[in-house]
């Protein structure tokens, strides 16, 4: 018999960036919020000597417990999803911190193209340039009315970095200054420059000199010392919830995260939700939390999870194309990556996580796509991340997987190759979906998610592009070899590709095609609020945190005007 725990404001499930900003914003005003995290309490006091490769990077110290919840994958709907049993291509967090306790740091703004892709698409270039099948819809907001939202979250941040110098782009500046320039960025910035591209340092959470943001938390001065994406920063030094957000909440009184609890429900009846209910993993005991909102503020699956076991929204069927819960599951893909070889030794061991020279020049619809076949674009980024010995081993074509060519080329080329990177955009397609496996359940009996999804011609082709661009930076910088990239074939979850996992319960501006409003409200039960990347009806070519946080931003004032005047928002 669950036991019912006294009525709140706001309920969150998840503490990571976007429970830690609706706990924020929220509790300042005095509103009380309580936020149910699965996973451990987590502080920078964890990592202290944390510079473990195998433990962390390898092992996965900081990732979900597989083996309690998982997801299943298959390439169609005509295979049998298997369920994930070790992690392969996207990697994600637990304990309060989320997936940003181990994020890179890597931060940008989407274009004002995404978030009118449909339209401006459309207008450009007629009806007939989007495919059959390619779901893709206008977001409901435009980048103008979501700027101010990106400026609070990067103010609260101190994200660190060089204006874009694109002409086609909108200006603004970073709250820091760029980070420290090195020998293969200069390289970088000068073969982009001769190629007429447009470089610049790209944004960081990894921020260069310390700071105070305007709640008055002190994030600290990177150490460079390349130990980010996979670990948490001992210095304090890589803006996390855990450093920002959530002491910020804890200390207005008015904030209870409770640990080791996963929600399993949201409560409903005659369209509201009364609350959640959830189990502590610990005791096994469970409770009911009441609130007056319930925000899933957890991870893309774990918030489409919830809303289809709760029988929340209509669950989509990619045969009709009706319903929007699971609808527009994209990912993204960063197989037009080029290597390059060299003679010259540089120190790729000293770096941190988002450190990199970016260009935009063929991202978005920022270059003419009229005798392309695909639309938007990528990103191309050099990053000087900090190689990890047992990770990175870049050869050149042609070389043995084992054996003496192997090791002999492995060691001539330690410190000799650098990844001249693509992270391409996604866009959604009918038959990519998220549902409920049928046969698999996790450790608490509850269905686990289903992911049906392949890469399509539109991705195959936006790859294969980005390699040749990539490849043409990387001759250009010089190298004696190239490895060119941008070869796409089926899915694979087993090699890590990116933890940049959206869709499945997306915004829009009509309900028969999106599942949430513009305050990210859902259109079917108006106390529930699902911000996160989940909102997201196609994936850019960029991080997806910076857009994830300034939309938690907008929910967050959402939530409050709700509280005093109910209904739905417009």
């Amino acid at each position: 018999m669950a036991k019912t725990l006294p009525k709140v404001d706001i309920v969150t499930v998840g503490v990571g960036w976007v429970g830690g900003i609706i706990a924020a914003e929220l509790t300042k005003k005095g509103y009380k919020v309580v936020g149910i995290e699965r996973g451990r309490e987590r502080s920078t006091s964890d990592y202290f000597f944390g510079h473990d490769e195998l433990r962390y990077s390898e092992r996965y110290e900081l990732m979900t417990d597989i083996s309690k919840d998982t997801v299943s994958i298959r390439h169609n709907m005509k295979q049998r999803a298997l369920p994930m049993r070790e992690w392969g291509s996207f990697l994600i967090g637990d304990g309060v911190g989320g997936s940003a306790n181990h994020w890179s740091g890597s931060v940008t703004r989407f274009l004002p193209y995404d978030f009118e892709i449909y339209s401006q698409t459309v207008d450009r270039y007629g009806k007939a340039k989007i495919p059959q099948d390619m779901t893709v819809q206008d977001w409901g907001i435009t980048y103008e009315e979501l700027e101010k939202y990106y400026q609070m979250w990067e103010a609260t941040s101190g994200i660190s970095g060089e204006e874009n110098p694109h002409p086609g782009l909108p200006k603004f500046k970073w709250p820091t200054k760029p980070m420290m320039m090195t020998p293969i960025m200069e390289l970088f910035k000068k073969a982009a420059l001769d190629l007429k591209m447009h470089p610049y340092i790209s944004g960081s959470a990894n921020l260069s000199e310390i700071y105070t943001n305007p709640d008055g938390m002190t994030i600290n001065a990177c150490q460079y010392c390349g130990f980010c994406e996979r670990f948490g920063c001992e210095y304090g030094a890589k803006s996390d919830p855990t450093i920002t957000v959530v002491p910020v909440a804890k200390k207005t009184g008015n904030y209870e995260i409770r640990t080791h609890s996963v929600v399993r429900r949201v409560l409903h009846k005659d369209g509201k939700a009364t609350g959640v209910s959830y189990i502590n993993t610990l005791t096994g005991e469970e409770f009911i939390q009441p609130a007056e909102v319930v925000v899933l503020s957890a991870w893309t699956f774990g918030n489409v999870k919830i809303l289809l076991n709760s029988k929340l929204g209509r669950p989509y069927d990619p045969t009709t194309g009706q319903g929007v819960i699971g609808k527009n599951y994209t990912y993204q893909s960063t197989a037009g990556k080029s290597t390059a070889f060299f003679d010259q030794q540089f120190n790729l061991y000293a770096g941190t996580g988002a450190l990199a020279m970016a260009a935009d020049d063929f991202n978005g619809d920022l270059f003419d796509h009229s005798e392309l076949n695909f639309i938007h674009g990528g990103q191309i980024k050099l990053s000087a991340k900090g190689d990890l010995p047992i990770k990175t081993n870049n050869v050149p074509d042609g070389t043995p997987g084992w054996g003496r060519e192997f090791k002999e080329k492995s060691l001539e080329y330690t410190n000799k190759s650098i990844a001249i990177g693509a992270s391409a955009s996604c866009m959604p397609n009918r038959y990519n979906y998220l549902d409920l496996d049928p046969t698999y359940r996790d450790a608490y009996g509850d269905p686990i998610l289903r992911m049906t999804f392949n890469w399509t011609d539109q991705d195959r082709n936006l790859v294969k592009f980005l390699g040749e661009k990539t490849a043409a930076v990387a001759k250009q910088m010089g190298a004696k070899e190239v490895k060119q990239g941008g070869k796409l074939k089926d899915y694979d979850s087993t090699s890590y590709q990116s933890t940049h996992n959206v869709g499945g319960a997306i915004m829009g501006a009509d309900p028969e095609t999106s599942a949430l409003n513009n305050y990210l409200q859902m259109w079917d039960c108006e106390n529930v609020f699902v911000p996160g990347a989940n909102a997201f009806p196609h994936n850019s070519a960029t991080n997806p945190t910076g857009t994830v946080a300034a939309l938690a931003y907008r929910a967050a004032e959402g939530i409050e005007k709700y509280l005093k005047t109910g209904g739905p928002l417009v």
